[in-house]
C-alpha cells in the first residue's frame, strides 16, 4: 500500500521513542482512519438524538441505523438489512444467542465446539452445561489446524449446534468450513460461525457458506468497538431471546437490547466505505469483492515476508499452517527459544513496534499445545496500513534481540 492509504490513519503519524511507531498488534484491534473518524465526530456535532422521534435528528438517526445494516449487508454478502443485528461486542451478542438457542434444547442434546476458537465462541455454549446439554470439542492438531477425523467421529443426530471460528485469531488457520458446513446439515444441526478474525482479511459471502448465524467486530476491520450478528431469514424469530416487550419483537431488533451507539455505527457504515475504496464496481458489493482481493494480496504478500524472516531466524518456532493461498489468515504466532513471549513483546515495544504476546482468549488451543507454561505466544498481525520497510524493521530488531 502506498503513502496515500498510511496518510488516512492518523495513529500512524505518532512518535514512539524517536521513532513512527509500528502497528502489528491489528488482530486484537485495527488503527482507524480518519474518514471513519470523522463520520462519528459528525454524528456528535449534528445530529446526537435517539431513535423514532417526529424531529429532524432523530430521523437522520433511524436512517443511520438502517444505512449501517445495508452496509453491513453488502460486507458480508447477505440477503438484506434484516439480517444484520448490532450489539456491544460479539461476545456479548453470542451469549445472547447461545442462551436463546438454548431454550429450544433438551437435557442430552450436544453441542459441538472446538479446540481452536477464542473463547467467545466456546464458554457460551459451555455455559449450556449447567441446563444438561453435552459439550463436546473438536481435537487440535500440532499444525493449528483441526482434526476433522475427530469433527466426524463427534457430530451425530444428537448434535443440535456446531460452533465454530472460520480464521484463527492466533494461529491464522481458515478452517474448512465447507466441509463443516455439509456435516452440520446432515445431523441438522445449526451453524454458527465467529468470523472475526475472518472478515478483516478475506472476502465474506454469508449465503454461500450457508451458516445460520454469523458473528464479527467491526473494530477488526478499521471500524469502532460494534458487535454484529448476521442471522439467516427466518432464524432469529423463531428464537426466545432476551429482550423487553417495548422494543421491537422481530428480526433484526429481537437481539438488540437498550440503546445503540448511534455514532459507531456511523462509524461502522464508513469504515465498510474505507473498505469498498480498494475495489471497482457499481455496487458496493462489487467493490467489496474487488477490493478485498487487493487487500488479501497486499496483507499475504508482507505476511509471507514476515513468516520468511521469522523461520530465518535461529531458535524462533513459528505456529499454525504454512502460509497457502486461500488457507491462512495474515496473522502469525511464533516463539523465541529460552524466552518468555513478554519478554520479546517488551523489546519489541522498546523499539516502538507494537505486538501481542499471550493466549489472545484462544485458550484452549494454547493450552493443548503446552504453550501456557512458556507464557503462551508472540503475535504479529498484517493490516492495509503495514509496509514492507516495517517488517524489514521487525526482523532486524527481533534479530538483535535473538543475537543478544
Amino acid at each position: 500500500m502506498n503513502d496515500s492509504i498510511r496518510s488516512q490513519f492518523p495513529s500512524l503519524k505518532r512518535i514512539v521513542n524517536g521513532r513512527p511507531i509500528v502497528h502489528f498488534d491489528g488482530p486484537a484491534g485495527t488503527q482507524v482512519p480518519q474518514s471513519v473518524i470523522d463520520a462519528m465526530v459528525n454524528v456528535y456535532s449534528n445530529c446526537n438524538a435517539n431513535t423514532h422521534g417526529h424531529f429532524i435528528t432523530s430521523h437522520e438517526t433511524d436512517q443511520l441505523i438502517n444505512h449501517c445494516r445495508k452496509q453491513v449487508a453488502e460486507l458480508l454478502g447477505a440477503e438484506g438489512p434484516d439480517t444484520i443485528s448490532f450489539g456491544a461486542n460479539m461476545t456479548t451478542l453470542n451469549f445472547t444467542l447461545a442462551n436463546a438457542i438454548a431454550r429450544t434444547l433438551q437435557p442430552g442434546d450436544e453441542i459441538l465446539i472446538t479446540q481452536l476458537d477464542h473463547e467467545a465462541n466456546r464458554g457460551p455454549w459451555l455455559n449450556q452445561r449447567r441446563h444438561g446439554i453435552i459439550v463436546r470439542e473438536v481435537a487440535l492438531e500440532e499444525d493449528g489446524s483441526l482434526d476433522y477425523a475427530d469433527l466426524e467421529k463427534k457430530i451425530s443426530e444428537r448434535t443440535r449446534v456446531v460452533a465454530i471460528g472460520l480464521a484463527s485469531n492466533i494461529f491464522g488457520t481458515v478452517n474448512e468450513i465447507d466441509r463443516v458446513r455439509q456435516l452440520a446439515y446432515e445431523a441438522g444441526a445449526l451453524l454458527v460461525v465467529d468470523a472475526v478474525h475472518y472478515v478483516p482479511h478475506l472476502l465474506t459471502d454469508v449465503q454461500a457458506i450457508d451458516c445460520d448465524f454469523m458473528l464479527c467486530s467491526a473494530y477488526k476491520f478499521y471500524g469502532p468497538h460494534v458487535g454484529i450478528l448476521y442471522s439467516r431469514p427466518g432464524a432469529l424469530d423463531s428464537l426466545n431471546t432476551d429482550r423487553l416487550r417495548v422494543q421491537v419483537q422481530r428480526a433484526p431488533n429481537r437481539i438488540e437490547t437498550g440503546t445503540h451507539n448511534h455514532a459507531a455505527l456511523v462509524g461502522v457504515s464508513a469504515c465498510v466505505d474505507f473498505l469498498a475504496s480498494f475495489g471497482n464496481g457499481n455496487s458496493t458489493r462489487e467493490k467489496i469483492i474487488s477490493g478485498m482481493s487487493v487487500l488479501q494480496t497486499h496483507e499475504r504478500g508482507l505476511a509471507q515476508q514476515l513468516y520468511l524472516g521469522l523461520r530465518d531466524l535461529e531458535g524462533v518456532d513459528i505456529y499454525g499452517p504454512p502460509l497457502k493461498e486461500e488457507q491462512r489468515a495474515p496473522t502469525i504466532s511464533f516463539t523465541i527459544e529460552n524466552k518468555r513471549p513478554a519478554e520479546v513483546c517488551k523489546f519489541l515495544a522498546e523499539h516502538s513496534i507494537c505486538a501481542w504476546d499471550g493466549h489472545f482468549y484462544a485458550k484452549r488451543a494454547v493450552e493443548v499445545l503446552d504453550l501456557m507454561e512458556v507464557g503462551g505466544v508472540t503475535r504479529m498481525g498484517i493490516a492495509v496500513y503495514n509496509v514492507e520497510s516495517e517488517v524489514e524493521y521487525a526482523i532486524s530488531t527481533l534479530k538483535k534481540f535473538v543475537e543478544g
